[in-house]
């Protein structure tokens, strides 16, 4: 094959082909245009001819390469080119080279653009290759291969020219340099929140190329497989999580800095966790001064992807490079995790793009195929399920592979043990303004036709997912609602495999421990894992993800502190975020409250927090909850790269002997417990429910108190009551002839007697004075508590 030698630089401006139209203004034919362009393009052009199935990249006859470019300059590239093969997508290396192969159904032309690492910021393409649609086109799929050592050191995007017709859903312009949707990891900049040249927010853009086979020890990784039943779930904030100066942490803020504190995670007994957002974003999307705080708004929780395949390059500690370091410090993350027993889930945000509407940036996705990445109404505007401007087109058959594919990616080659879907239901939506389900399955289905958005029972793209053989074996967790109104809590297309963020648990849960009427017996069914949601689809308890808070509303300690949202520091007037957050200030607004105030505020916090840990299903716990972190009842802190979101050390040292004692042994004791992680709904032969007297359960409008015995096989028998009324009562407790309930936990105590765990000084004293009552079988608790006792042979209690 013939070496090409080609200039070292050329200008965005000069490297474009030109559109060729005929006198109807529709493009001519591609094999003309692409003899017109060697003799009317303006930069020279080089025709090389290659040999006969050369270069490994599948071409079996003498074909022609173009490579456009500028003069002559005094470095020069060399490299061999040859057709290259349609599969598999994205950029591989292989044969000593690099295939190319980018889908693109509606395009005319496409370009490859190498870029080296020099150019890329100063808005340069090193090196442009146009794709002949007769031999670098199979089907929809444009592709290419590359020998040569100078590729290795470089990145790589595309161009792609068509019809620029907005009405019809094309958005095609060749003066955009395009992102690769598969590409492995994005190189821009280097520093998290630092804008770029000239105030740039949206510098360019381009995909590593890969240089050969995976470097990573991954020193035996096995997944681990934990029982879903099993899994105490912990949602962070990479960045966040060690971002504050009281962490000490060698690389604050990456994906390293998280290894250095997974010890603490460790010790609140916590098995899973949960990143938010840690696709590549950019967090420079929302930039703009905030008078409020003195500092710069930033997209700092990440629900807005500019690709699905990259790891987040400015959570690694190795700041700018070529993109091999972010992969394998996520890679290190996860493989530590692992040796520490704690699995990996990835939120992720196949519900939009960053690219927004149709005023929104053209980087990658709009301008590789617009009509077929997008929702589009029938005269091309955006749906907007997601309330962020786009909504990804799911079910269209190569996005739903396209999103097959990248998942499979994070699962085979990063290890991660499952997937948390932001806004899921969108995946459930049909695409397109007329969906044909013959198309798909064959035969029609629900109606042969269906306007775009509809709610399909069988969703092709999680149809695929739940049989892919691969995925079905992850963690599979859907936040069953979208934008637009479609709520699927308990109704979402699941293969009895999904399983669902409980929004009604968090809801109900909230009222009850407040103090509302008429949630007792809605509050016992979220005890129970919510058979009422799950049973009746054939599901079971862990199909159900209990929480109380998450990353979107108040922290524990501010859910506790506060009846209004308090969002000025977000520079919106405080229009923004909830309104309606079942919160309770304990009767006084903010953190500056009397003693009483605050000391209610902690049993509140502790009630919540065995809430979760007592209760069927999967709990899951909020980055900071567990030392009580406040945002100041800030319920929406999408913006903030400041204290406001981060983890702080210096706070969860403070309450080491505290809440957060409490925290790690309520964790422990439901591992303890094979009856609080049940794989089947809990029946009456193992739970039974008592009111203010053994079996008589109260579930009317007015009742504020539940309590419940259940038989398990490791701790003999356990009594759990809730009382959230106002006043203290007197529990009868159930008659166990030859045994005597002991306490274990009375949240009304402080610490350490809220848990009385074996090692506290004085236990036999504490336990001692509840022995008038325990002597009669009864048991005092205060307004607003919780309890758990265990029960011991006489002798031995």
């Amino acid at each position: 094959m013939e070496l090409i030698n080609s200039s070292a630089s050329c200008s965005l401006s000069k490297f474009v082909l030109p559109k060729l139209h005929n006198r109807n203004g529709a493009a001519s034919n591609p094999e003309i245009l692409h003899r017109n362009s060697l003799h009317k393009s303006t930069p020279s052009v080089s025709v090389i001819k290659a040999a006969a199935g050369g270069g490994g990249g599948g071409g079996s006859a003498a074909e022609t390469a173009v490579v456009v470019k500028d003069q002559p300059k005094q470095q020069r590239l060399h490299y061999e080119i040859s057709p290259g093969l349609p599969a598999p997508f994205g950029a591989t290396y292989r044969d000593g080279g690099v295939n190319f192969a980018v889908y693109s159904a509606n395009a005319v032309f496409a370009t490859l653009c190498l870029i080296s690492l020099s150019d890329l910021p100063r808005g340069k393409v090193t090196e442009a290759i146009y794709l002949d649609p007769a031999i670098n086109k199979t089907g929809d799929v444009w592709h290419v291969f590359i020998r040569g050592r100078e590729v290795k050191d470089m990145v790589y995007a595309y161009k792609f020219d068509g019809k620029s017709s907005p009405q019809e859903g094309h958005y095609f312009d060749p003066s955009h340099i395009l992102l690769d949707p598969y590409a492995k990891a994005v190189i821009s900049r280097g520093e998290f929140g630092v804008v770029g040249a000239d105030d740039n927010c949206w510098p360019q853009m381009a995909g590593m190329i890969p240089a050969g086979e995976d470097e990573f020890d991954w020193e035996g990784d096995l997944p681990l497989k934990h029982p879903f039943r099993d899994l105490i779930i912990y949602e962070m904030h990479v960045r966040g999580f060690t971002k504050h100066e009281s962490s000490q942490n060698e690389f604050p803020g990456t994906y390293r800095g998280v290894v250095e504190k997974l010890d603490h995670l460790k010790e609140l007994g916590v098995n899973c966790i949960e990143l938010m957002p840690c696709h590549e974003f950019n967090e420079l999307e929302y930039h703009s001064y905030n008078s409020f705080l003195g500092d710069y708004k930033v997209n700092f929780w990440g629900y807005s992807t500019v690709n699905y395949f990259s790891p987040m390059m400015r959570y690694s500690s190795a700041g700018t490079g070529n993109g091999h370091e972010v992969i394998n410090e996520f890679k290190l993350l996860v493989r530590e995790a692992h040796r520490r027993g704690i699995e990996v889930i990835l939120d992720v945000v196949f519900n939009h793009t960053a690219e927004g509407n149709e005023k929104g940036p053209i980087f990658s996705f709009r301008g590789v195929d617009n009509s077929v990445y997008y929702m589009l109404a029938p005269k091309g505007e955006f749906y907007n399920y997601s309330g962020c401007g786009n909504t990804f087109n799911c079910n269209h058959p190569f996005v739903r592979q396209y999103i097959v594919d990248c998942l499979r990616y994070w699962v085979t080659e990063m290890h991660v043990d499952g997937f948390r879907f932001d806004l899921g239901s969108i995946m459930t939506r049909s695409s397109r303004f007329l969906w044909d389900a013959a198309n798909v399955f064959g035969n029609p289905i629900e109606g042969d036709l269906l306007t775009t958005g509809t709610p399909l029972s069988s969703p092709p793209l999680v149809d695929m997912i739940s049989n892919d053989p691969v995925l079905c074996q992850v963690k599979l967790i859907a936040e069953a609602w979208d934008a637009g109104g479609l709520y699927q809590v308990g109704m979402f297309p699941h293969w009895r495999i999904w399983s669902e963020w409980n929004g009604k648990y968090r809801d109900i849960v909230r009222q009850f421990i407040k103090g509302t009427d008429g949630f007792s017996g809605a509050f016992a069914e979220c005890l129970c894992g919510s058979p009422n949601l799950y049973k009746e689809g054939g599901r079971k308890p862990w199909n159900s993800i209990n929480f109380v808070c998450a990353h979107d509303g108040f922290t524990l300690a501010d859910l506790v502190t506060y009846n209004n949202k308090h969002n000025l520091a977000n520079g919106e007037d405080n229009n923004d975020g909830e309104n309606h957050n079942n919160s309770w200030n304990c009767g006084q607004e903010g953190e500056f409250a009397s003693i009483s105030v605050k000391k209610l505020r902690k049993r509140q916090m502790r009630n919540f927090f065995l809430c979760l840990m007592v209760s069927q299903g999967v709990p899951m716990i909020y980055m900071g909850d567990e030392y009580g972190h406040s945002k100041g009842g800030n319920n929406n802190t999408y913006c903030h790269d400041n204290h406001i979101n981060y983890f702080r050390w210096d706070k969860k040292e403070q309450s080491a002997s505290d809440y957060f004692r409490f925290c790690r042994l309520m964790t422990e004791f439901r591992q303890q417990c094979e009856s609080l992680g049940l794989n089947d709904f809990p029946t009456a032969e193992r739970l039974q429910w008592h009111g203010h007297a053994p079996e008589a359960p109260d579930w009317s409008e007015t009742s504020r108190f539940v309590a419940f015995t259940l038989i398990d096989s490791l701790k003999g028998e356990i009594y759990i009551a809730f009382n959230a009324n106002h006043f203290p009562v007197t529990v009868a407790l159930p008659e166990r002839p030859g045994y005597r309930w002991q306490p274990l936990v009375d949240t009304s105590k402080p610490a350490p007697f809220d848990f009385l765990s074996d090692d506290i000084p004085d236990r036999d004293i504490a336990i001692k004075q509840y022995a008038h009552f325990l002597d009669s079988n009864f048991y005092p608790m205060l307004s607003y508590s919780s309890i758990i006792l265990l029960l011991y042979p006489e002798d031995i209690a």
